[in-house]
This record gives C-alpha cells, sequence and structure tokens, in this order.
C-alpha cells in the first residue's frame, strides 16, 4: 500500500503525541497518526460464555478440507466455526471422559492452543484425522519428559494427539488421546504458547508435517533458572517436532534430522530446538509469500518485540529484552544496543511506558496479508497489544530493523468514529450489561481466502476485519 494512501487515512483521527520518561528506550512515542489505517469490521460469530464469564480464546485456524474453522476456549472446549459463523462443539477437553483435568485458573494457564495436522481430512494419509492439543493441567503425577531442575512444580503442560475417525463428523469422534511431551513447569505463569504447522508448506517440502511449538520460559520474572538460554532446557524455546515420528527419547515423537542442534553430536543440547532465547512466545505466524516466520514474544517490563526467526536464531533472552541488554525486571541497558553479534533482534518493537498503552504491555500477533481480502492492509504484518487492544502493521516487504518507528496503527470505523478494540469491546459490554472491561486480551485468527478475525477474552464476540 502506498503512504499516500496512510497520509489519507491518517486524515481521519489524529491523536496528539505526548512525552514519556527519557529513561525509555523509545523515548518518541507511537505515532498515532502517521501511517494509521481506518478498516471496516463486522461482528462474525459469538462463543458461549463460560460460568457466567466471557470465552478466553487464544485461536482461529481454519481446516481446509471440511469448509470450517476451529478456536479453542482455554478452560478446555474447542469448537467449530462454520464459513458464515455458526459455533458448534467439537471437542472438550477438560471432559471427565478424558482424564485430563485440564488447570485453567488465573490469566495465563489453560489450554495453550491447537493445531490441525495437514492431513487432517485426507483419508488415507498418516496425518488422517490426527489433532494435536498444548495445554495446562492440574495432573502432575505422570514423569515429564522436561524439567526446569527446580521451582514449585506448580503444574504441568502437555502436548495430546487426539485421533478422529471421521474427520468431517460435527464432533470429535475418536479415543483417548495419546500423550507426545510433558513438561513439569516451575511457576504458574510463562506456560506454553502457540503450536502451529507451516501452513503454506506442501509435500514433498522438508517443512511438511513438522509442528512448531512455543516454550514460555517457565514463569516468574527475569528467567531466574536462566532456562532460555540453556540449550539442554526445553524452556524459552521453539521445538520442531515430527509429531508422527518416534526417534524422541521417550519414543513418542519425532525429533527432525534437519534441526539446528540435531545432528551436532552434543549431550548437552536438544535436537527439537528450532529457536532459544525466547520469554513468552504465545503467538507466531508464517509469510505466505516468502515463507518468513514471525514470533511475537511477550517481554519483561520494558520492551515487546516482534522478530523474523530462522532455523537455530537466538532471540536474546534472558541477556537481551529486544534491541537493548537487560538488567533486571526494571531496568535495560541503553548504552550499546544490538550490541552481540549472534543474537535475532526485532523487525519491531515497542515500549511499554508508551502513553498509547496502559503500562502493562504484551505483543501478540501474528498475521502476513497477502490475498488481499482487506486492501487497506495489503503485504503488511500484522501484530497488535495484549491488554490495551492497540492493533500495528508493518510492511512485510520491507522489514524494519528495530524499533517503533515503521509501526502504523490500526484502527475500526464505526458510526460514532474510528474506535480501538478495546473501544469496541467496551461498548458491547454496556450493551450486555456486563461490567465494562479495561483490557482486551486480543488475539488474531485467519480463515479462507485472506480473511482475518480479532479475538478476546471480554466479550465472546469473534470479529472479521472487512474493507
Amino acid at each position: 500500500m502506498s503512504m499516500n494512501r496512510f497520509a489519507a487515512a491518517a486524515l481521519l483521527i489524529v491523536t496528539p503525541a505526548l512525552a514519556q520518561n527519557t529513561d525509555d528506550p523509545f523515548p518518541n512515542p507511537i505515532n498515532t497518526s502517521e501511517g494509521l489505517v481506518i478498516v471496516g469490521y463486522g461482528e462474525f460469530a459469538s462463543l458461549p460464555d463460560v460460568d457466567g464469564a466471557p470465552a478466553r480464546p487464544m485461536l482461529l485456524v481454519d481446516e481446509p478440507g471440511s469448509g470450517r474453522m476451529f478456536v479453542n476456549e482455554m478452560t478446555g472446549p474447542l469448537y467449530t466455526v462454520t464459513y458464515s459463523g455458526r459455533v458448534s462443539l467439537y471437542l472438550d477437553v477438560k471432559s471427565p471422559a478424558w482424564g485430563i483435568p485440564v488447570e485453567a485458573s488465573g490469566r495465563e494457564r489453560g489450554m495453550q492452543s491447537f493445531a490441525l495436522h495437514p492431513q487432517f481430512n485426507e483419508q488415507g494419509t498418516p496425518g488422517y484425522g490426527k489433532l494435536y492439543i498444548w495445554t495446562d493441567t492440574e495432573d502432575t503425577g505422570p514423569t515429564p519428559d522436561f524439567t526446569p531442575g527446580g521451582g514449585q512444580d506448580a503444574h504441568d503442560t502437555v502436548l495430546l494427539e487426539w485421533t478422529a475417525l471421521n474427520p468431517e463428523a460435527g464432533a470429535y469422534d475418536g479415543g483417548l488421546p495419546r500423550q507426545l511431551i510433558r513438561l513439569e513447569q516451575p511457576f504458574g505463569n510463562h506456560n506454553g504458547g502457540r503450536i502451529a504447522f507451516n501452513p503454506h508448506s506442501a509435500p514433498g517440502d522438508a517443512d511438511f508435517g513438522m509442528l512448531y511449538v512455543g516454550i514460555a520460559d517457565g514463569g516468574s520474572g527475569g528467567d531466574p533458572m536462566d532456562l532460555a538460554q540453556n540449550l539442554g532446557s526445553a524452556f524459552g524455546k521453539i521445538f520442531r517436532i515430527d509429531p508422527l515420528g518416534s526417534n524422541s527419547a521417550n519414543g513418542l515423537y519425532g525429533v527432525p534430522s534437519d534441526n539446528p542442534y540435531a545432528q551436532d553430536e552434543n549431550d548437552r543440547t536438544l535436537g527439537e530446538i528450532y529457536a532459544s532465547g525466547l520469554r513468552n512466545p504465545q503467538q507466531f505466524g508464517w509469510d505466505p509469500e516468502n515463507g518468513n516466520f514471525f514470533v511475537a514474544d511477550i517481554g519483561q517490563n520494558i520492551v515487546e518485540k516482534l522478530s523474523l526467526v530462522t532455523a537455530g536464531a537466538n532471540l536474546g533472552w534472558n541477556s537481551w529484552e529486544g534491541s537493548f541488554r537487560f538488567v533486571s525486571r526494571s531496568a535495560v541497558d541503553l548504552a550499546n544496543p544490538r550490541g552481540e553479534a549472534g543474537i535475532t533482534y526485532p523487525v519491531a518493537e515497542y515500549g511499554q511506558l508508551d502513553p498509547l498503552l496502559q503500562r502493562q504491555a504484551a505483543v501478540t500477533g501474528v498475521v502476513v496479508h497477502r490475498e488481499g481480502s482487506v486492501p487497506q492492509l495489503q503485504d503488511r504484518v500484522l501484530f497488535g497489544d495484549f491488554p490495551s487492544g492497540e492493533i500495528f502493521h508493518i510492511d512485510a516487504d520491507d522489514l524494519p530493523r528495530g524499533g517503533q518507528n515503521a509501526m502504523g496503527r490500526v484502527l475500526f470505523r464505526t458510526p460514532g468514529g474510528s474506535k480501538t478494540l478495546l473501544q469496541l469491546i467496551q461498548t458491547k459490554n454496556a450493551e450486555q450489561g456486563r461490567d465494562v472491561a479495561t483490557r482486551s486480551d486480543l488475539h488474531f485468527g485467519t480463515g479462507p481466502a485472506g480473511r482475518v478475525f480479532v479475538l478476546n477474552k471480554q466479550d465472546g464476540v469473534i470479529r472479521e476485519i472487512v474493507r
């Protein structure tokens, strides 16, 4: 999209820039008007309440073979959603029939993510009917595959494989799940993250059928056990595994031979690791045009970052927080930004102290919009801020080299003026008779033909971004 079009959109709303604390790595605040894009939206679907509270979805993805999408709710339900917005329960992980007590207390625990095998709906293939769920559980009895070496044994996080007999059935019709991986969590926060197959790989590609698994640093704050930089620890990593293989240490999944550390003949590294140095990789996604792999990694208290990740990448945590040397939970060293070789620094980052935000920021995302269903966002990388509901974009073809200067905002057009997602939620809460939310808990979803959806945990509404 041309900057002329951005400028035209910017005329629709202008918010004055506010000064920031000079100790902030980004003393100039996020520009609220330059690069502004204003889009339409529709209320596409609604998820059922859970014990009187709004649903807590984390992810919505398309399943092309059956003409429907899937969306999860953190307490355990997995729903299907037709392309017209009809919601049906497909599987409830917390049902006593499965024997999996989902740990979903607090904001961060619960069913973290799910993924359908790319052959889910292709009869006669190895992945037929295979569905993977990444969830926290209260059951800490079984022996874990990976332990942090300290902490409280707060709960476990397990990767489960479910096999549907008829993938096109309205509800899951298979048997008990098979456990592939179990992690012992040292603290109650920073648990799992996104899991996904590269949706743009094809049979015959080395990446086809490989499952990417986001694993946070174990929690507390500041990575107190220095796990993210430890290549012998699962925590603070993105794994890449073959869920249908069997050459792992527990024999329940495969370790691809082309993983960065799989053939290094070093017993102190894990062959499953694709990338390291992450704090809390809740969301990631691929560019369908060039295969770029972007990770939204939640920061400590100062910097939020979006990174372009390659095999073997070290994103720096907890030596670096974004482009800056990590000092403590409340400080980074501004003296020598991006000053260490071998670290993958962010393509975009922003400060938690920015006046646009809530002084409690958390990056989320990621969608690369290439198919043109929303022309204003053509060839842009979309990501957002989890609490405030702010949505940002950068150029997918001319990626910036850190900082926030290249970021533009995305707002929603309404009869009363342009609004953020949080403002839409607050209006909806008033209509629903609920307490008005003070944060949005933003996530994205993707559908067929480039359709982009926005999820939140405050009003149960799935919104679609439109022209």
